[in-house]
């Protein structure tokens, strides 16, 4: 005769304590995809992934639309011309998605315009954007001082040995519009956003095989894949979650918006020609024509200083007087270069090389974790064709649209530079 063992009163507390938590703990709300930060690029996966009817959630640490990363505020340029011949046709294919994107949610956040590139002619970071785009069939048009003159209406003047090289390929995307458009195509397709989610561990579920992803509030999300696009959180957040050191490099940089000379304003804008631009060299200076801002045209230095996104001053990083010179000369004294009328702060996340981190994260997630980031100020623009790329490694284990060789992780073990450049005055003008 068997004698079942009798239950103390503290004991028959404890369990049916523990029996009315059960029942009130909701059942762990299963997904196939959850991406962690909501910037351009988690957006656009969330998107991608919403779009192939996977069930989609969309994680962010702070309010959607913050201005605390790196996407936010009122432009960004897109352009194809790269020293690298294997960012073009990336670029090429976001621009054709920015145009989907638009259509879809019936507004525009890419406005078209010629993109400049400009330089010493031995340069070798401008003469390897010339080989580029031949390589990828992209028309330039090399033009010297004087045809400069001629082809933006005498508002830019070049050195006598330096050169033009003009694309069709150029334009400025509203960087904070855009990340809303996706965002909002994403909980059309049915995806699930929440923000002031913030993440701070993942790990693998042993008996389902699942990713589970803890909340700092406590929350738990489970997912059969996981993508993580945190922009300057993500070394801390993949060394907390694998061991992984990924060298991302988190830089405060600085937007400048400088006045230009009364009778001169309109002469800056897309609707008269203006071009989106690029001067190689030093210092490495980009700029967009008069859009956001009427009367005042965007041109930063494309650096900034080193710290954690948490050490922000949220003040000018550089000296201005090598930048204010570039304007005086390059635009003949019809924007004021005394001083910028207006500054913006944003963080690059940057890796030695400057080229993305793309990859799987390996180790005890596999396959299950890609991880998106590196995207050292450049980024942007591709933000549409990195979503689907990423979202095709989580729902498929790899993509067509490129080769991932130049964005692996692994290649910081070979060289901890990463890729090796032939233009390393480019590379080193973000450090």
């Amino acid at each position: 005769m068997l004698i079942s063992p009798v239950s103390s009163p503290t004991q028959k507390t404890e369990q049916t304590q523990t029996k009315k938590r059960k029942k009130m703990e909701k059942p762990l709300e299963k997904f196939d995809v959850i991406v962690i930060g909501a910037g351009i690029m988690g957006s656009c996966t969330a998107y991608e992934a919403s779009k192939r009817n996977q069930k989609t959630l969309l994680l962010e640490q702070f309010d959607f639309l913050h201005h605390l990363g790196s996407s936010h505020g009122e432009s960004r340029t897109i352009r194809a011309t790269y020293p690298e011949d294997y960012y073009p046709k990336m670029v090429l294919k976001s621009e054709t998605l920015w145009r989907e994107a638009e259509q879809q949610i019936g507004y525009r956040v890419y406005f078209k315009t010629s993109q400049l590139d400009i330089g010493p002619s031995n340069d070798k970071a401008i003469q390897s954007v010339i080989s580029s785009c031949d390589k990828n069939s992209i028309p330039v048009r090399v033009i010297d001082r004087n045809a400069m003159s001629l082809e933006f209406d005498n508002l830019i003047q070049l050195p006598h040995d330096w050169i033009g090289v003009v694309t069709e390929h150029g334009g400025v995307i509203k960087p904070t519009k855009a990340v809303s458009m996706f965002q909002t195509l994403a909980i059309i397709n049915g995806g699930i956003l929440r923000d002031k989610i913030e993440v701070v561990e993942i790990k693998k579920d042993g008996k389902t095989g699942d990713v589970l992803v803890m909340a700092k509030n406590g929350e738990k999300f489970s997912g059969k894949k996981c993508v993580v696009t945190v922009g300057s959180w993500m070394n801390k957040l993949v060394r907390n979650i694998s061991g992984v050191v990924i060298p991302i490099q988190p830089l405060e940089t600085t937007v400048f918006y400088w006045k230009i000379k009364k009778g001169y304003e309109s002469k800056f804008t897309i609707g008269n020609g203006f071009p989106t631009f690029a001067s190689y060299g030093e210092p490495y200076v980009y700029g967009t024509p008069s859009l956001e801002y009427p009367g005042l045209i965007k041109i930063p230095v494309h650096g900034g200083r080193p710290c954690e996104p948490t050490d922000r001053t949220w003040a000018p990083t550089q000296s201005l007087d090598p930048l204010s010179e570039w304007i005086q000369e390059r635009f003949r004294g019809l924007v004021d270069s005394t001083r910028p009328v207006l500054t913006q702060s944003c963080m690059y996340s940057v890796t030695p090389d400057e080229d993305f981190v793309i990859d799987f994260l390996g180790g005890e997630f596999g396959e299950d974790v890609v991880v998106g980031g590196g995207f050292s100020g450049h980024g942007f623009k591709m933000g549409p064709i990195v979503g689907k790329i990423l979202s095709d490694l989580v729902i498929d284990g790899e993509t067509k649209e490129v080769e991932l060789m130049h964005f692996r992780i692994k290649r910081f073990e070979k060289n901890s530079k990463g890729n090796l450049k032939k233009f390393d005055d480019q590379v080193s003008s973000a450090h």
